[in-house]
This record gives C-alpha cells, sequence and structure tokens, in this order.
C-alpha cells in the first residue's frame, strides 16, 4: 500500500496536549473552512489553461498551480480508548502530509502517535494489477455479438490483456473489452485517507478539529471600470475567480482569502532542495455584500458572509466587493521619450548619443483610493480592463487594460490604456556643444506637440537628464516640475488642432 508515515515528534504532541479544553460555548461548530492563497503573476495566469490541460490528459499539473490552500474541517469523530487507530477520509488528494495539526477539543489529552497518509486509490490499471493471477471474466465484442472469454489473468498492458484459459493462452485486446472482476481486493481506497494511531484515555464521539495544507488550488483579482463620456468619473466592479484542483470538493464551506506577500519554501521540483517563494495571497467576497475585509497581521484578509461550495475542478467568479460609482478619474496624456533612461556612473560625452524620436503619448488614467473618492479599500494585485460607453448605441467599448500591484487604501491606482491616436510628439536636438578641459557639456532640445483631436488636451512630458547626474536646466520657455534627480515634467494645454512647443538647454558639469 502506497502511503506517507509521519512520526511527530515530543514538541509537538506536547503543544496539543497543552491546550486547555474548551467549555461548550467556546467549541467551533462542525464544518469546513477554506483559505486560499495565491502567487498568480496576473499577466500570465490564465485559469483555463489548467482547465483544458485536465480536460485532454485527465490530470491535474498541480505543481503548476501557483498557489494552495489551508483546509480546516471540524467534524465529531469516533476515537478509540487507549491506543488504536482513526481513520480520516475526504481530504485532499494534493494535500501536504507534514502540514497536518490535529486537535482533540473535547479531550486535550488525545495524543497523536503516528500518521499516515494513504492514497492508493482504486483505477483501472491498479485494480489489475491485484487481479494478475487470479481468475477473469471478459465480454469481448465479436461481430454484432458478444464472446465471453474466462481464465487466469496473467498480463494487462501495451492494450492487450493475456489470459490462461482451458483452451490454452489467449491474448485479448483492451479495447472495447468489458472485464468483469470479483470484489474489490483489500488495500485499494476509493478516497485519500489519514490514519492516526492515538493515544486517548477517554475515547468516545469527540469534537476533532484538522488543519491542513493542499495544493492545487489558487486565485486571481479581476476589475472592470467603465468611464463617463468625459473620463472624470467611473464606476468598478470586482471579481475573484477561485480555480480549484486540490482533488476534493468543499460543500458548504467557509471561505477566505489573504492579500498581501506571504513567504512560503516551496521545494524545486526535480531536486530535494528547497527555496523561499513569494506567495501573493488573496481571500474573496459575496456578491450581494462584498468580502468583509479587516487588517490580519501585516496582511489584508477577506471573509466571505456566507458559506459556499468550492468543487474539484472547477473555476468560480465571486465578487470581491459591491460595485462602486461615482469616484473621480483623472485622464492625461504623457510623452517619455527617454523611457525610464537614467545617469549612468560616468558622464555620456558621446555627442552622437541621444533620444530624438517621434511618438505618440500613453494615455493614462488614475484615481485616488480614499473614503472621499467614494472608495477606500484595499485592492488586491490583478488585471484592470477600462470600458467607455458608445453614445450610438449605448454599447460600452473596451478602450485597455493594465495590472495593479497590491494598493493599500490612500494610494493612487494608474492606468496604461495605450497610446493616443491624434496627439503626435517630436523630440529634436538642436544644439549640442563640450567642453572636456572646463568639464561641461550642453544640450539643447525641442520638442514640439501637435493636437488633431477636436478638444484640446492637457500632455505631460517627461524629460530624462540621462547624461549625468549633475545638472541645470536654463532658457526654458516653458516652466517645469522637477520629480526626482534625473527627471522633470513640462505641462501643456495643446488647443484642438494646434499645437505647442517646449524649448529648453541643459547644461552638464562633472
Amino acid at each position: 500500500m502506497l502511503s506517507t508515515s509521519l512520526a511527530f515528534i515530543a514538541a509537538s504532541t506536547l503543544s496539543h496536549a497543552a491546550l486547555a479544553p474548551r467549555t461548550e460555548t467556546e467549541k467551533p461548530s462542525e464544518g469546513t473552512s477554506l483559505t486560499v492563497y495565491s502567487s498568480a503573476d496576473p499577466a500570465g495566469f490564465d485559469p483555463q489553461q489548467f482547465v483544458q490541460q485536465q480536460r485532454s490528459s485527465g490530470m491535474d499539473n498541480v505543481w503548476g498551480v501557483p498557489g494552495f490552500g489551508v483546509v480546516k474541517s471540524v467534524r465529531k469523530l469516533a476515537i478509540p480508548k487507549g491506543r488504536g487507530e482513526l481513520a480520516f477520509t475526504d481530504v485532499a488528494a494534493w494535500i501536504d502530509p507534514t502540514t497536518v495539526s490535529f486537535v482533540d477539543l473535547d479531550d486535550a489529552k488525545t495524543t497523536v502517535l503516528e500518521q499516515n497518509f494513504q492514497f492508493d486509490l482504486v483505477s483501472p490499471s491498479k485494480l489489475m494489477e491485484r487481479f494478475l493471477n487470479r481468475e477473469v471474466a471478459l465480454a469481448v465484442p465479436l461481430g454484432e455479438g458478444v464472446s465471453n472469454v474466462t481464465g487466469t489473468l496473467l498480463s494487462a498492458n501495451q492494450g492487450q490483456i493475456v489470459l490462461q484459459t482451458a483452451q490454452g493462452v489467449k491474448i485479448v485486446p483492451m479495447a472495447g473489452a468489458q472485464v468483469l472482476l470479483g470484489e474489490l481486493p483489500g488495500g485499494l481506497l476509493t478516497k485519500p485517507t489519514l490514519v492516526w494511531k492515538l493515544a486517548s484515555e477517554s475515547g468516545g464521539e469527540h469534537l476533532v478539529r484538522t488543519t491542513y495544507q493542499t495544493a492545487g488550488m489558487t486565485w486571481r483579482a479581476d476589475y472592470n471600470i467603465v468611464l463617463d463620456d468625459a473620463d472624470r468619473s467611473g464606476a468598478i466592479t470586482a471579481w475573484v475567480t477561485l480555480m480549484n484542483l486540490s482533488g476534493a470538493s468543499y460543500n458548504d464551506a467557509e471561505l477566505k482569502l489573504v492579500a498581501g506577500t506571504v513567504n512560503k519554501i516551496q521545494p524545486r521540483i526535480g531536486s530535494g532542495m528547497a527555496r523561499g517563494m513569494r506567495m501573493e495571497a488573496m481571500a474573496m467576497a459575496d456578491a450581494a455584500g462584498g468580502f468583509e475585509e479587516k487588517e490580519f497581521s501585516d496582511f489584508h484578509l477577506y471573509t466571505l458572509p456566507r458559506k459556499t461550495d468550492v468543487l474539484q475542478n472547477s473555476t468560480q467568479q465571486i465578487a470581491l466587493f459591491p460595485p462602486v460609482s461615482g469616484f473621480k478619474v483623472k485622464r492625461e496624456l504623457m510623452f517619455d521619450f527617454a523611457g525610464g533612461m537614467m545617469a549612468p556612473g560616468a558622464p555620456i560625452l558621446d555627442r552622437d548619443f541621444g533620444v530624438a524620436t517621434k511618438q505618440n503619448p500613453a494615455i493614462l488614467v488614475s484615481f485616488e483610493n480614499k473614503k472621499d473618492n467614494s472608495l477606500g479599500m484595499p485592492l488586491p494585485a490583478g488585471k484592470i480592463r477600462v470600458y467607455k460607453e458608445d453614445s450610438a448605441d449605448g454599447t460600452l467599448e473596451f478602450v485597455g487594460e493594465d495590472l495593479i500591484a497590491h494598493t493599500p487604501r490612500n494610494e493612487t491606482v494608474k492606468i496604461r490604456l495605450g497610446e493616443a491616436f491624434d496627439v503626435v510628439g517630436e523630440r529634436t536636438r538642436t544644439d549640442f556643444t563640450i567642453d572636456n578641459a572646463a568639464k561641461r557639456m550642453t544640450e539643447t532640445f525641442r520638442i514640439e506637440v501637435r493636437n488633431q483631436k477636436s478638444s484640446a488636451q492637457k500632455v505631460r512630458v517627461l524629460e530624462r537628464l540621462y547624461r549625468w547626474t549633475n545638472w541645470k536646466i536654463e532658457n526654458q520657455n516653458t516652466p517645469f516640475e522637477k520629480l526626482d534627480s534625473g527627471t522633470v515634467a513640462f505641462e501643456l494645454d495643446v488647443p484642438s488642432e494646434g499645437k505647442k512647443t517646449i524649448e529648453y538647454k541643459v547644461t552638464y558639469t562633472w
């Protein structure tokens, strides 16, 4: 029989024994609760790839699922008096047996001496293995009829069944054949089972709480925003997609998710070494009232205020919080010609080095995640999609999407939707001088922004002072704001079918 055997160390046993007995009013009620954690990358994780894989192969690639679940079960079990064994069924097939916790809520002195995880489940191949050298009967299609064959099973592999019959050895194709076996051999299970060797002074029917981790579970957050015509306010809905490939269903379960970066040690595939893995965790909500959120340690805990069924081999969507409308948003167009380039460890003296380009500005939408903006709730990391209504027919049209990191309340959410079609910027270097003896270099730029839209546009232009860290801007025709040690920003109001030009000179010294 396949099993995992674990000898619990004395300290673990004592920690359970030291728990004070609970009174009847303190005891938890029977049932199952589930907390799901996720390390899913919102950009690349797609639950459907795992669903399709399971459908096509019949096997779950749970080790590729970016997340895990913590299952807590409270139920009444028949505890043997003295020393004895207790079988605990309906556990997840992908349980991590080393994480199992057992607490007898009626007798704190009950201790676990040994634990076995038995997972030798019934399957056609295992059954055939158990019936080797035993008599079996086959019903084999023959034309429009059926041929019945009885004999001793010698082999069953490579799509063939080999029988020793009274007429000699027969080889029968498995395809289409019905195999009639006797009763189920001992040792085969229909469900994964934990078997505990216990020591209990009292015995009897006790309330027991078990907790364990299982692979094959994860979730991701998705947000949908609808902007008004003027891009000044929005409405948001938030959903969690929960996936369960753990090998068990959790009916009528309490559901929680934790938002934050939880450290978990994961084994490296193909080796016995371990590595640290940052688990992005989150928990989900009810469509009517949403999840109830609270701070929990250094993370955020989301509790669904109703029970739900989390079924095996399924994905389901649950509302993270109720829809919110009327919050203020800000739309802006932004040029960043140098694409985030920063000053290196030494001055760049090459006169041919530079960024002279023509591009369309990025479209950015931002909003304050604050209570006075009708929001103010922690937003777990996820994908956020933006729509606008077409006034011609009232339908919603998709205008872009982006990813957001874990965003606490009172922080700003910024979404990049794409690039503006009718606004163009062109950056040209008009002059360059260098005096190596004086360790001085100057560069002059002209940036022209043209707006072909039917309305005026506010445009933000970021300039990276990437040649060296010691710089000074002069002769500028437009005010600027210094954002950091190597970045400045110019703000422009560009009229409809018009243009605005930025000119400035930067001097570097070293």
